[in-house]
C-alpha cells in the first residue's frame, strides 16, 4: 500500500530548495513559497506537478480498492471464495460465536467407475478412450457385427445347459429368432425396447455389485462396468468367469440389519412384470428369468469385445484399476480426509447418501470432536442414509432426541411423498449456551418432488409440538432442485425458494438463489446400460446434470448469512465448468459451508 503521507512530505525539487536569484520570496504568492517551515506544515504538496500525481494516485488507489471489494463480494456471493472467519477457526467447532454449518451429499460413483464423465487430469488416455467408446456406439460402421460373432453359439449352449439345471424354461427359440442375428450396436445395444422391457438393466442392477456380510469388499459380476479387477483381455476368459459367478459362486447377503442368507447370484434375479413394464410381451414375461440372463450375458460380452477392440487390454484395465482405487475403494478415506482437512471447524455437518460402513468409520475418525448421529432406522438395502456430525464443543450433549418419526407423521394424510428409509434425519440439540435447536439432514428424490413436502413437514412438526416451539432450525439438504423445473415432474429451484421464503425461511444463497449457481456437474458416459441417458463428450454441459441442488435453510428472523462457500476440490474452492467427481474429489455434489450470525 502506498503511504500517501510520505508522498505528501516529499518535494521533487528538494535539491533546489529556496528561490534562486535576488528576488525576495515575499514578492511571490505564498503558494509558490518553498521555505522549509512551510513544507513541514503543508497537508498537501505545493508543487502543481506533485499535486497532479498525488491526485492521480489517489483516484487509481480508490478505483483498485473498489474493484477488489467488488470482486471479493461477487466471489463470496457465488460461493467461490472462502474466508477464515468461522470456517476453520476452531477445530471441532466453536463453543459460541457465529455458527458454521456444512452440508454434503457424499454419493458419487455407485459401482461403475466409467458411468460418469470425470475429470482425469493425470492421464489424457482416459478422455481418448471414452471418446472412442462414444464413437464405437454412435458410428460403429463395419464394427456393427452380429451378436453371434461376439456371444458365440458355443457360449449360448453352455448357458442354456446351466439354465436348464436350475429349472428355467428353454429359450432356444428366442435366441435364434430374436437375438443371435441382431447387430450388436444398432439392433441390440441401442434397441429402445430392450431398454423399456428392462431386459438388460434389470439383471445388471441386481448382480452388478453384491454387498456381502463376510467381506469389506463387494462381490462383482465379471464385467467392464463395475469394480471387477480380474483379467478381461479376451472373451473366452471372460465367459468362463461370468458363468461360474452367476450359477456356482455362493454369496452371503444381508436381508435385514441382523439377518443374512446364503445364495447364488442367479437366484437374486426377479421376474419382470408386464403390469409394471408394459412393453414386455406375455411370453417374455413368462420366461423373463432366462431371457434377462441371456440378454445380460450378451450385453457384458459386447462391452468386453468393444473395450478390447478400441484399446489394448492392459491400457483400459490399468486405467480402470486406478479409477476403482480412487473413486470406489478409497472413497471413504478421501471423504474423511477432506472433512478433516477443510471442514474441521464446522459446528454442524449434515451428510447425505451415507453408507452404514461410513457411519462406523465416522464414529471412529471424528470421535474426538464430533457426536456422529445416524438415524435410528438405517436403510440396509439401498444403504443411503442422512446423518449429522455435531460439534462436541458447540453441542456438548449431542442430539437430545430424534424426531424423524414425527416428521414422517406430519405429511398430509393420503399424500404419497417419495421418501425412503434413511432419507430424513431430524434431531433436537442444545448448544453450550442453552439454545435449543432442531437440526436436520435430508436427501431429496431424483426429481426433487419430496423437498417442499419435507420442509413443510419439519415446520409443521415444530409448530405442532409444544416442546419444539422455541427451537431454532438448521437444515442441510440435497434438495435435488433444477435450474429449469417442470411442474409435477422436476422441482424448479426458484419455485422452491419462493416456497421456503413464504414459510419464513432463508437459505445460504439468500431468499432468491441464482439458478446458475450450480452445485453439481455430472454427465453419463456410454459405458453404462442406459444409453438413452448417455452424453457425448461435447454435450456434458448442455445435457448433463448441472444444477443448483444443495442448500442450507434456517429461519430468516433468527440468522443472517456472513459468508457461504462451495467446493468441488476438497480445498474450499469451486472450479466452474469442471465435471466431477474427480480422482481427488469423490462426490458428484459440491460441498456447501456457511457461517451464520444470530440476528439481534
Amino acid at each position: 500500500m502506498v503511504d500517501y503521507t510520505e508522498v505528501a512530505r516529499q518535494d521533487p525539487d528538494e535539491e533546489g530548495a529556496g528561490v534562486s536569484g535576488s528576488v525576495s520570496s515575499e514578492d511571490f504568492p505564498t503558494s509558490f513559497t518553498r521555505g522549509q517551515k512551510r513544507r513541514q506544515n503543508a497537508l498537501c504538496p505545493r508543487s502543481y506537478v506533485l499535486r497532479r500525481r498525488f491526485t492521480l494516485a489517489g483516484v487509481m488507489g480508490l478505483f483498485l480498492l473498489a474493484a477488489t471489494i467488488a470482486t471479493l463480494e461477487l466471489g463470496r456471493r457465488r460461493g467461490h471464495l472462502a474466508s477464515s472467519f468461522g470456517v476453520d477457526d476452531c477445530e471441532g467447532g466453536c463453543k459460541n460465536g457465529p455458527l458454521t454449518v456444512t452440508t454434503w451429499n457424499m454419493a458419487a460413483i455407485n459401482n461403475n467407475p466409467f458411468e460418469y464423465w470425470i475429470t482425469y487430469d493425470d492421464d489424457p488416455r482416459y478422455e481418448e478412450i471414452m471418446v472412442d467408446v462414444e464413437k464405437f456406439l454412435e458410428e460403429p460402421g463395419e464394427r456393427d457385427i452380429a451378436v453371434k460373432d461376439v456371444f458365440k453359439p458355443k457360449e449360448f449352449e453352455k448357458l442354456k445347459a446351466k439354465m436348464a439345471e436350475v429349472g428355467w424354461p428353454d429359450i432356444t427359440d428366442y435366441w435364434k429368432n430374436e437375438l443371435k442375428n441382431r447387430k450388436i450396436i444398432s439392433e441390440f445395444m441401442k434397441d429402445p425396447l430392450l431398454g423399456s422391457k428392462r431386459l438388460i438393466s434389470m439383471p445388471d442392477r441386481v448382480t452388478n455389485t453384491i454387498n456381502v456380510v463376510d467381506s469389506d469388499e463387494p462381490v462383482c459380476r465379471p464385467t467392464v462396468i463395475n469394480m471387477y479387477s480380474e483379467d478381461l483381455s479376451n472373451l473366452d476368459t471372460w465367459f468362463d468367469k461370468w458363468i461360474t459367478f452367476m450359477f456356482e459362486d455362493s454369496v452371503r447377503i444381508p436381508i435385514s440389519e441382523t439377518e443374512s442368507e446364503e445364495t447364488v447370484p442367479y437366484k437374486m434375479l426377479q421376474p419382470i412384470s408386464k403390469a409394471k413394464y408394459p412393453d414386455i410381451t406375455e411370453d417374455e414375461a413368462a420366461r423373463s428369468l432366462p431371457i434377462q440372463t441371456l440378454c445380460g450375458a450378451i450385453f457384458d460380452a459386447i462391452l468386453v469385445h468393444m473395450m478390447n477392440t478400441i484399446v489394448e487390454p492392459p491400457v483400459w484395465q490399468g486405467l480402470k484399476k486406478k479409477m476403482v482405487e480412487n473413486l470406489n475403494k478409497q472413497k471413504v478415506p478421501h471423504t474423511v480426509e477432506i472433512l478433516k482437512r477443510s471442514y474441521s471447524g464446522s459446528d454442524i455437518i449434515a451428510l447425505q447418501e451415507v453408507s452404514s460402513s461410513f457411519v462406523i468409520t465416522a464414529q471412529h475418525e471424528f470421535a474426538d470432536h464430533y457426536h456422529v448421529v445416524p438415524p435410528s432406522e438405517i436403510d440396509a438395502s439401498r444403504d443411503q442414509n442422512s446423518i449429522l456430525l455435531l460439534s462436541k464443543a458447540r453441542f456438548p450433549n449431542g442430539a437430545t432426541s430424534e424426531i424423524t418419526d414425527l416428521v414422517h407423521k406430519s405429511f398430509p394424510e393420503g399424500v404419497k411423498v417419495p421418501v425412503a428409509t434413511g432419507d430424513i434425519l431430524a434431531v433436537t440439540a442444545m448448544d453450550a449456551s442453552g439454545n435449543d435447536y432442531v437440526i436436520a439432514s435430508f436427501h431429496g428424490d431424483t426429481n426433487g418432488l419430496a423437498t417442499i413436502p419435507v420442509v413443510d413437514a419439519i415446520l409443521q412438526t415444530m409448530a405442532s409440538t409444544n416442546f419444539l416451539a422455541n427451537h431454532k432450525l438448521i437444515f442441510g439438504m440435497d434438495a435435488n432442485t433444477y435450474q429449469h423445473g417442470e411442474p409435477g415432474k422436476k422441482q424448479d429451484v426458484l419455485e422452491f425458494a419462493s416456497h421456503f421464503v413464504s414459510k419464513g425461511l432463508s437459505s445460504c444463497w439468500g431468499d432468491r438463489p441464482n439458478p446458475e449457481n450450480y452445485t453439481t456437474f455430472n454427465a453419463r458416459t456410454y459405458l453404462q446400460p442406459q444409453l438413452n441417458k448417455a452424453c457425448k463428450s461435447s454435450e456434458k454441459r448442455e445435457k448433463g446434470d448441472v444444477n443448483p441442488k444443495d442448500f442450507i435453510l434456517f429461519a430468516n428472523e433468527q440468522f443472517e448469512v456472513v459468508l457461504t462457500l462451495k467446493d468441488n476440490t476438497g480445498d474450499k474452492k469451486y472450479i466452474e465448468d469442471m465435471a466431477f467427481p474427480t480422482l481427488n474429489f469423490p462426490s458428484d455434489h459440491g460441498i456447501l459451508s456457511t457461517v451464520l450470525k444470530e440476528r439481534e
